[in-house]
């Protein structure tokens, strides 16, 4: 039988030194690269892209919201309006209710002078007799 060979120290420290050196190199051929300039030069397109974008969609939002708060004072200003003109017709109803009443009364005090006064003259035929 074979036997078998567990790797000692010296083994795993040339192995990890070995896998280092790989991993630096391949760190290395990246980072020279080209296409990986390319790739982030293409990144940066996007990314300023997406900044206009996002300025462009925050300013849309803003214009709304000042057109939403336009609005608003528009409708309020309206139900203002609509407040002050139901309240304005309400004071002339009650003014007309209250001329109404006293003409009505002035009407009722007459027709009772009217009658009080045909008493009168009718009292005052009785005593005279003619």
């Amino acid at each position: 039988m074979p036997s078998f060979r567990d790797p000692d120290f010296k083994d795993r420290q040339t192995a990890a030194a070995a896998a280092k050196k790989a991993l630096l190199e391949k760190y290395r051929a990246a980072a020279n690269d080209p296409a990986a300039d390319e790739k982030q030069a293409a990144r940066m397109v996007v990314i300023e892209a997406r900044k206009v974008r996002d300025a462009e969609r925050a300013r849309a939002k803003a214009e709304r919201e000042v057109e939403k708060a336009k609005e608003a004072a528009r409708a309020a200003e309206a139900a203002k309006l609509a407040l002050q003109q139901q309240q304005e017709e309400a004071a002339r109803l009650a003014a007309e209710a209250v001329e109404a009443e006293a003409a009505l009364l002035a009407d009722q005090k007459a027709a009772r002078d009217a009658r009080y006064a045909a008493r009168k003259a009718a009292k005052k035929e009785r005593r005279r007799g003619y």
